[in-house]
């Protein structure tokens, strides 16, 4: 028996109740529409199964990607010999405290933005209709309209495989652009708090939909995309060095550059994962003979 049947056989039977799926297809599970199978995806209930799935994977050396709404990825589109562990079940908030709350890495921030709403609380506002979750929002410092998650979270329950549970605060988050302490590392976040300031529900939900009117006009939400493509470099936006080079509406495939926002690379459909690298890559190498300018993509590769 292979090890990752012996790791299944585990799993089943230390945790009999875990929801479980073979040969999930990523593209089910992410914006671009794109990836292959997996081996297997977990839907842990909360943070205690998804730290023992983690380290009983672990255990057996099984390759293992933790992801939320998968968001900010491009999969590829073969066969990923891997375990998967969606946090779709760690999706609850709650406030802890006048002006605090807490929320599983699950929660997609939208669903925090209306929490936060109801409850009278500001500065999630910019979250609104952003298409990720709160440990990948977290984990890369998102944002939005000059407001990113550095400056609303306090506190972040992380799990760090071999070392166990820890509780992040203030700097320790090591917040930059698009990056935090998290990137790059193994390290889970589980839930996070926010500090937000008392306001009117009434305002917070125009200024809400008024970010989401901004959205809707100026980018391509309703075709299939990872969000912005590129990070922003430190010589101006990566939009306007993509359009100033004639790029816009520019297709391998039918992965596209958007002729509505020229920082979004889009899914016409049938975009494969090799039609999305091979338009990244052109667009990389044709930025920078034209302005000397390396975009780095902000988008999550796994293959």
């Amino acid at each position: 028996m292979d090890s990752f049947s012996l790791a299944l056989n585990a799993v089943t039977s230390a945790m009999p109740a875990i929801e479980y799926k073979l040969g999930e297809k990523m593209k089910d599970h992410t914006t671009f529409k794109v990836g292959g199978p997996v081996s297997v995806m977990f839907f842990p209930r909360n943070a205690a199964e998804l730290e023992r799935l983690h380290a009983m994977m672990r255990e057996f050396g099984i390759r293992t990607l933790v992801v939320g709404n998968g968001s900010n990825m491009l999969v590829g589109d073969k066969p990923l010999d891997m375990a998967v562990i969606k946090t779709a079940g760690l999706n609850t908030a709650s406030r802890i405290s006048g002006n605090q709350i807490m929320a599983g890495a699950g929660v997609s921030l939208t669903q925090l933005s209306e929490f936060a709403c109801k409850n009278n609380l500001s500065g999630l506002e910019f979250a609104y209709g952003i298409p990720g979750s709160v440990g990948g929002a977290v984990s890369m410092n998102a944002g939005a309209y000059g407001n990113e998650m550095k400056d609303i979270v306090c506190s972040t329950a992380v799990y760090s495989p071999g070392e166990g549970f820890s509780t992040v605060t203030g700097d320790q988050h090591c917040f930059s652009y698009r990056s935090s302490r998290f990137s790059g590392t193994g390290d889970i976040v589980l839930s996070s708090t926010v500090r937000l300031e008392k306001g009117s529900g009434e305002s917070i939900r125009e200024k809400m939909d008024g970010f989401n009117t901004r959205r809707r006009e100026s980018q391509p939400l309703d075709i299939p995309s990872a969000g912005s493509t590129f990070k922003r470099p430190e010589e101006g936006f990566a939009a306007a060095f993509i359009e100033q080079s004639g790029l816009k509406g520019f297709a391998v495939g039918d992965a596209q550059v958007s002729d509505k926002h020229a920082g979004f690379i889009v899914n016409r459909g049938g975009a494969t994962f090799e039609d999305i690298e091979r338009l990244i890559d052109h667009v990389r190498d044709t930025v920078y003979k034209r302005f000397g300018v390396e975009l780095e993509p902000e988008v999550k590769i796994v293959t």
